[in-house]
């Protein structure tokens, strides 16, 4: 490994991680930082004369902004390898990552040492995961097959509610970027469930990724903070953007 040089690149949107990330790749025999970028688009600037070897990018908060970050990268620069550092391991979360164009997924909590060995396993072809993260992907491959026919019982309504559990949305959050009642929003998601035949979120959103795999986490703004400004009674509860109060 001493004879190799990797010039790594840093992104996000915490000085404080880039920092630390800086140093850590500077201290690290082979590694060479080629730079630290508050964004993708200032990252491209340069990665367009002078890529890098690898990119690490720190998505702080991994939701669709981080996502469309790694696509961005990915369409102006195909050949660009992308490692993500993340604190989220919620399945849309890394099936959106991984869709948008990373080679790798690493959850915060890695030790130095297990960062850096990613960053050379990246360079070298390879596809690092955290444990965790690479047990769920396999384990997409290992479950029953998925009652199909159930999904395909879901209306289109049900279907837009999926998509949205599937991007992060909460349950208001659905409601109020459908323009339906909280109480509708909910009454939704049951009938999703009982059609899909699962309990919860996290098994709605891994049958609908596995049934679309060409799934992607458009970049397209969240709700607003939304504030309860009244609660009518089984389950017709109203909410108001928090700025316009």
């Amino acid at each position: 490994m001493s004879n190799l040089s990797i010039n790594v690149a840093i992104v996000g949107d915490d000085e404080l991680v880039l920092g630390r990330l800086a140093q850590l790749i500077a201290a690290t025999e082979g590694l060479r930082c080629a730079g630290r970028y508050a964004d993708a688009a200032s990252a491209l600037d340069e990665f367009l004369v002078a890529p890098p070897d690898v990119v690490l990018m720190d998505i702080n908060r991994p939701d669709a902004n981080g996502i469309e970050c790694v696509r961005r990268i990915k369409e102006t620069c195909p050949n660009q390898s992308i490692l993500v550092l993340s604190n989220g391991d919620e399945p849309e979360v890394v099936f959106g990552t991984l869709s948008a164009g990373a080679v790798g997924y690493l959850l915060k909590q890695s030790s130095p040492a297990q960062i850096t060995a990613a960053i050379r396993e990246v360079y070298l072809g390879g596809s690092p995961m955290t444990a965790s993260i690479a047990r769920w992907v396999v384990g997409l491959f290992h479950r029953p097959d998925a009652p199909v026919q159930g999904y395909c019982q879901l209306s289109l309504r049900e279907r837009q509610v999926l998509e949205l559990l599937a991007k992060g949305f909460r349950f208001k959050e659905i409601a109020w970027e459908l323009k339906i009642s909280y109480a509708t929003a909910c009454t939704h998601i049951r009938h999703v469930y009982r059609k899909l035949r699962v309990n919860s979120r996290t098994d709605a959103v891994t049958l609908h990724l596995r049934q679309c795999p060409g799934w992607q986490v458009e970049a397209r703004p969240r709700p607003p903070q939304l504030v309860e400004l009244l609660d009518m009674g089984e389950g017709a509860r109203i909410f108001a953007p928090a700025g316009a109060l």
